[in-house]
């Protein structure tokens, strides 16, 4: 713990802190997902149709919005998406198709302090439990952590939402709170709980997610061995 001239506990200095830079037009390529930038006129139609693939419209319950119901509806949330100057969207196309089954965002981008937020997580049927979900927040955080050398990522949903609490956690994400009353989002209150990872963590959490996409963990029909926590260090 530092003390400054007046005695007072302050924070330890950052030596050569500078900001970094704002995550950019960005492709990032894995086993089984490519992630790139959102262009809502090529991937509308595809998107609408892997959404349309769940059978009502739960998954979009504690998102922002309810699910579009005609891909021109779908067009123009995504072009809302597109035009936000705080969000860098992005789509995840499957390797095994090419076809895009999901987007996220980098969001709440904080360059002089190093931290930005992964958000706006919206998969397809055609993600939920496949590898491409799992690897595609890994390789959110190597860019944010390796690439960018950001020194916070977050993670934040509806206190209610327990898939993405789950998920956060499965992640690495540690929990850090909850803020009562942070939103008020389709008419109802909205509690917020905040996950977080932060730089000196991630080493242990890559190693953790290159032991899971090893060529080992995978059979011959592209399914898991072990799950990701088999490779999480202990109390994570």
């Amino acid at each position: 713990m530092a003390i400054n001239q007046y005695g007072q506990p302050v924070g330890e200095p950052l030596v050569q802190w500078h900001a970094l830079p704002r995550p950019q037009e960005v492709t990032l390529t894995g086993k089984f997902c490519r992630l790139a930038m959102l262009d809502a006129e090529r991937d509308f139609a595809a998107l609408f149709a892997a959404y349309q693939l769940a059978p009502d419209g739960r998954d979009w319950t504690y998102l922002m919005r309810e699910r579009p119901d005609s891909p021109q509806e779908l067009c123009a949330h995504l072009e809302n998406l597109q035009a936000n100057p705080a969000l860098v969207n992005l789509v995840v196309f499957d390797l095994a198709t090419d076809l895009p089954v999901g987007t996220v965002a980098f969001m709440r981008i904080e360059e002089a302090s190093g931290v930005l937020e992964i958000g706006h997580v919206c998969w397809s049927p055609l993600m939920k439990q496949r590898s491409c979900a799992t690897e595609a927040i890994y390789l959110m955080l190597r860019h944010t952590f390796d690439e960018l050398g950001y020194r916070r990522c977050e993670w934040k949903c509806d206190s209610l939402n327990a898939p993405s609490r789950q998920a956060a956690q499965r992640f690495g994400f540690q929990y850090e709170g909850r803020f009562m009353q942070a939103l008020v989002t389709k008419g109802r209150n909205r509690d917020t709980d905040w996950f977080a990872m932060i730089d000196q963590n991630w080493p242990q959490m890559r190693s953790a997610f290159e032991g899971w996409l090893a060529d080992e963990n995978f059979g011959s029909d592209g399914q898991q061995i072990q799950r990701l926590q088999a490779f999480m260090p202990p109390n994570s």
